[in-house]
């Protein structure tokens, strides 16, 4: 069995892979600088547990290169269609935070606004909005 790298032909294709590849530099940025991604979420760590450090190369950089990776790899309608609901999802989880938890602020709002738009490009595409 050959293996050849799926690349992107409609311009459809191209925003969705486009999301993809976004994910898996936030993914490696989390993997190799989990530091620097707490600072960046306005989380904080205590120097002492480590375990906090591992939780987001893990949980975020580990999850996040995987789901992009795998929609770069397989490059299938359905495969985008999953990182697009999980970038829904995302933004629905801060909506919800902004509302419940008083995390109504100027950040949140821009992150809200970036996870819908990674979340509408691979669903507009795999719904056939944009070819």
């Amino acid at each position: 069995m050959d293996f050849a790298f799926p690349w992107p032909y409609s311009q459809g294709e191209w925003l969705a892979w486009s999301v993809a590849a976004f994910t898996v530099l936030l993914g490696a940025c989390a993997l190799f600088a989990p530091r620097l991604t707490l600072r960046v979420l306005r989380l904080e760590n205590e120097p002492s547990r480590a375990s906090g450090v591992s939780s987001v190369r893990a949980q975020l950089g580990g999850f996040y290169v995987g789901i992009g990776l795998g929609a770069i790899l397989f490059a299938q309608p359905l495969v985008y269609m999953v990182l697009g609901l999980a970038w829904a999802l995302a933004a629905f989880g801060r909506l919800v935070s902004m509302m419940s938890d008083g995390a109504n602020t100027l950040y949140n709002w821009l992150c809200l606004m970036v996870a819908i738009v990674l979340a509408a490009l691979p669903l507009a595409f795999t719904f056939g909005f944009i070819g």
